[in-house]
């Protein structure tokens, strides 16, 4: 993939799918507007067919046209693997209760056939643009929806024939790059020793809270490889800056209280050198071993610039060493990497 130059900042569209609230059609092209403002071309979006049931796909083209903005200024990125189809219930069934006002349902299609039928829906979403960069979403997920072994060494067979097909749209040029975007890094180093990607999306993983040795490891190998990496989701779900929600789950004060102990610690140090955490959280999302971007999502135009300025701020070495003598880091990271 030495064609593709990937920036420090990847712009995520789950806001333009309405994820969590329903943005208006000229809050989404003010977001797209802004993110093309604020990067160097080609701008490159991640979107997904999971994404509002392609809504986020659809608003994307739809703001891009708009904006009169040339195919060869944008790069995207379309993580495959559900369907857009009608909407027969009062709500869509493929993640209830998170996104809002939809009119479309989604279903999950990962096999050859399957992936190719979302990578030509995606296109025609798009309208006047195409995904370049193409990958099976949440392999993970289908998974672990199998009810035993059996079923399990089926499903991992059609993810298989997913890449086999994605492979071929690269073989013949209609793509530049093959990945995979996932929640659960050991997936990927599973995929990664039956399939070569070009690129890795990690989410929820590589964090300033969470970097197992395991990871690290398996980074380091990816980098060696020439694999990049996009990291997403540094700020663990929300929770590293404020939200109740770990990594989606929603937390108990009680239960989880090693939690918010180690948050408590955290901002206070980002206090003392008056330092945001989203900022100590993107600078050490950054420094990972083969992290090349930084994957972000918003549903207001105005955070827009502040999200890419967050790509090159330095903090200072002192903070992370305070970090690493209060046990928020883990020692042989922070000896390395800080």
């Amino acid at each position: 993939m030495q064609e593709i130059n990937l920036p420090k900042i990847i712009f995520g569209t789950s806001g333009l799918g309405n994820l969590y609230v329903a943005l208006s059609d000229e809050v989404k092209c003010a977001i797209v507007a802004e993110s093309i403002r604020y990067s160097p071309k080609p701008a490159v979006f991640d979107s997904a067919g999971k994404y509002g049931a392609g809504l986020a796909l659809e608003s994307l083209g739809s703001a891009l046209a708009q904006l009169n903005v040339k195919p060869s200024d944008v790069l995207i990125s379309n993580k495959l693997g559900w369907l857009r189809t009608a909407l027969t219930s009062p709500e869509p069934t493929f993640e209830p209760g998170v996104w809002r006002d939809l009119k479309y349902d989604a279903v999950q299609r990962i096999s050859y056939e399957g992936i190719l039928e979302c990578y030509e829906q995606g296109n025609e979403l798009l309208g006047n643009y195409h995904a370049e960069l193409v990958s099976v979403h949440d392999p993970d997920e289908y998974l672990n929806a199998a009810k035993d072994e059996q079923e399990q060494a089926q499903r991992y067979h059609d993810i298989l024939e997913a890449y086999r097909a994605l492979n071929e749209l690269k073989r013949d040029g209609k793509v530049k790059g093959v990945g995979v975007g996932s929640k659960d890094w050991r997936i990927i180093r599973k995929i990664t020793d039956d399939v070569k990607l070009d690129w890795v999306m990690i989410a929820n993983s590589m964090t300033v809270h969470s970097h197992p040795r395991e990871l690290i490891e398996f980074m380091q190998d990816l980098e060696k490889q020439g694999t990049q990496i996009i990291n997403s989701a540094v700020f663990n779900g929300g929770f590293l800056t404020g939200s109740a929600y770990y990594n989606y789950r929603l937390t108990d004060p009680v239960k989880d209280k090693h939690l918010y102990h180690w948050r408590e610690l955290f901002y206070g140090l980002c206090a003392d050198y008056k330092i945001k955490p989203a900022d100590a959280c993107v600078a050490f999302g950054l420094k990972a071993p083969g992290v090349k971007s930084i994957a972000m999502n918003t549903t207001n135009a105005e955070r827009v610039s502040q999200n890419v300025a967050l790509a090159y701020l330095t903090i200072p070495a002192q903070f992370w060493k305070e970090m690493k003598a209060c046990g928020l880091i883990d020692e042989s990271y922070a000896s390395i990497y800080l």
